[in-house]
């Protein structure tokens, strides 16, 4: 059992506490990570204050950062030493992982919102007792997190940490949307609703790849701002006569909108936004929301749902990290790092609209 600083959460809704805990050594696929830098993410937020009471002290964090200390017996797609970037838990067996949508796996509640491995164990402790983990198959909210091998992707060793944690979730998140799902035509046009750190990651792929116009929304002026100097040909407010702007921009309609806010009011102002035979892509958190069906039918609009971009991280995060190398995914325009014991502070300069990507990172 080794000594690990954790950010805990002791019961649903309840504030960060940065403890002392215990993490095992990893099981015989699994791989310990000494923590260099996590993202901080809404869905922590979000999924922190409705988790249930049961699966609590929790550890959250899903943006995780390092390098490999350890590995068990029987892994061997990295060793001690290695930069690594943690992304989402997969079976690698199921129909969906076969044909390379592991973001779908049929085990994805068990292995990634479980508070703790497949069959019911964790590897942190608090006080004696069991700390659940498991968050996104990593819980890295902690200086360590044990993580099975196929959460694990190498990254090059000059890739700095504070860039590589985000691309576990908000960076392949928007960017796989457009890249994987939508794949756009160079000159198609396509607006992004909510220019937070998954919306501005899918304008940024949209963008490399030709997307003209692109366009942002978002009710904070600074984030606009930053849309227009990432590449969008107009960011606007979410106010009146959003959907006739937004048309207007697009000449008649965007072939494309990705949603990020999880607001059902802007899905269905998306809906408004698209040209026929459109297509709107829903990649934020949120409940029911409810379309005029004829709309849909009379336009022949095409609505998907999008976890993950959709990607295979282990192809796919090599690919951001070469559009990154190359200029085209400035994703570390979107970073403001924090140390990790200032994790509040991390989380209420992202909840106030400052700060896009808080990135806490480790001595």
């Amino acid at each position: 059992m080794r000594h690990v600083r954790a950010a805990v959460t002791e019961a649903p809704g309840a504030p960060f506490t940065v403890r002392d805990a215990g993490i095992e050594e990893p099981r015989p696929y699994e791989v310990l990570v000494r923590m260099t830098a996590v993202g901080v993410c809404h869905t922590d937020l979000g999924m922190r204050d409705t988790w249930p009471r049961r699966l609590t002290p929790m550890v959250f964090g899903h943006e995780g950062a390092g390098r490999v200390e350890a590995v068990g017996a029987e892994v061997t797609g990295v060793a001690p030493g290695d930069p690594v970037c943690l992304t989402f838990a997969s079976c690698g067996v199921c129909e969906q992982c076969a044909a390379g949508h592991p973001a779908y796996c049929r085990s994805a509640q068990a292995l990634n919102f479980s508070g703790g491995r497949a069959d019911g164990t964790t590897p942190l402790s608090l006080d004696g007792g069991p700390l659940h983990a498991g968050f996104f198959g990593q819980s890295s909210f902690a200086t360590h997190a044990v993580v099975h091998e196929r959460g694990v992707v190498k990254v090059p060793p000059d890739l700095p940490a504070a860039v590589a944690a985000p691309l576990g979730c908000s960076g392949q998140t928007g960017a796989g949307t457009v890249l994987n799902r939508l794949r756009p035509v160079p000159g198609s046009s396509l607006v992004v609703l909510g220019a937070g750190g998954v919306g501005l990651s899918a304008l940024m792929a949209a963008v490399a790849v030709g997307c003209d116009p692109v366009v942002a929304v978002d009710p904070v002026g600074s984030r606009r701002a930053l849309a227009t100097a990432l590449g969008a040909r107009a960011a606007l407010p979410p106010g009146d006569g959003l959907v006739a702007a937004l048309r207007d921009l697009t000449g008649g309609g965007a072939h494309h909108v990705v949603e990020t806010t999880g607001r059902p009011e802007m899905a269905r102002r998306g809906v408004g936004a698209l040209r026929p035979r459109g297509d709107l892509a829903l990649l934020g958190l949120g409940g029911e929301v409810t379309f005029d069906v004829m709309g849909l039918l009379a336009k022949g609009v095409r609505v998907h749902g999008v976890i993950e971009g959709d990607s295979v991280p282990g192809r796919f995060l090599p690919e951001l990290i070469g559009l990154y190398g190359r200029g085209l995914f400035p994703l570390d325009r979107l970073v403001t790092t924090f140390p990790f014991e200032d994790i509040g502070a991390a989380v209420a300069a992202m909840a106030d609209g400052g700060v896009v990507k808080p990135v806490l990172t480790f001595p």
